[in-house]
């Protein structure tokens, strides 16, 4: 007899409590590279690590034949940061499923204004700016800057990037724009999905003067004309209305090959059709056969 929905138990995903647990019982599923310890974000961690301490523990999972073991599932980087700053423990989260992959399934980097808006809050709450920028690794110049991301970025523009990875020098660029400007040129990039800073200062060097700020010039690029400049940005405005007009279209066309498809495999899997088709129109046959993966049905 099957049990009724108030009988069913539901199974934990984690233990109840935090459980402080030494390095040596925790196995990593890789080891960090030294190009991967040489990154900004590795720096970050460490300097956040030291300033405020583990804000988000790592996740590991019993051995299943050694209950005092552990597999680490998530905080690779936090582990390596932990032992750079001399630590030898921390408080982790233990998970009652040792499959990675749902942890690892997808990375949500922060985003610039995402980023800014955490700054803001921080500096909001009463947090100095030096213990601010030393926690995110950065000078106290890039942290004003950080501060300032938006000052001169029109709100469409912002809220069209608002969780977009644009550098600070995209940002730069696109002050140098006015509104109007900001906006089609933040529409291109989402479009693109481009949003380098080459990519930012060859939409600001396709910018007619009258759509820049006062005294905002683009660095001109040897080679390449004002017309040349013009065609490109014509283009590319050209290239966006087509990628919308797919985006619209998308669904519908998709539903309707889905169905074409599902129809010609019921046809190719008759065999008397497919020998209809062998005899009376060859070229056919493996026209529809490449639609529906089948391998050529030898009559």
């Amino acid at each position: 007899m099957t049990p009724s929905a108030s009988e069913q138990t539901i199974v934990a995903a984690f233990e109840r409590e935090l459980v402080h647990i030494s390095f040596e019982n925790i196995a990593p599923l890789y080891l960090v590279t030294p190009q991967t310890k040489a990154t900004v974000k590795y720096g970050q961690i460490i300097a956040s690590i030291r300033e405020i301490g583990l804000v988000e523990p790592m996740v590991v999972a019993r051995d299943r034949h050694d209950r005092q073991m552990y597999t680490l599932l998530d905080g690779h980087l936090r582990l390596e940061a932990l032992k750079y700053n001399g630590e030898t423990a921390a408080q982790c989260i233990v998970s009652t499923d040792d499959e990675a992959y749902t942890y690892n399934k997808r990375i949500n980097r922060l985003a610039t204004i995402q980023e800014h808006k955490m700054i803001l809050r921080a500096l909001t709450l009463g947090v100095p700016e030096e213990r601010l920028a030393s926690a995110l690794n950065v000078n106290i110049k890039t942290l004003q800057e950080k501060r300032r991301l938006l000052d001169g970025i029109c709100g469409e523009a912002a809220e069209l990037l608002k969780d977009k990875q644009v550098a600070l020098t995209g940002f730069r660029v696109l002050k140098k724009m006015k509104p109007m400007r900001q906006i089609e040129a933040a529409q291109l990039m989402v479009a693109m999905n481009k949003f380098t800073i080459n990519y930012a200062r060859s939409l600001l060097a396709a910018t007619p003067e009258g759509q820049l700020i006062a005294g905002a010039k683009p660095k001109k690029i040897i080679g390449i004309s004002r017309e040349q400049l013009d065609l490109m940005e014509n283009e590319s405005a050209n290239l966006e209305r087509q990628v919308r007009l797919v985006e619209d279209s998308y669904g519908i066309d998709h539903l309707d090959l889905v169905l074409a498809r599902g129809y010609v495999a019921r046809l190719v899997s008759n065999e008397r059709i497919t020998k209809y088709l062998a005899l009376h129109h060859e070229e056919f046959l493996p026209e529809f056969e490449k639609i529906t993966e089948r391998q050529a049905f030898a009559p």
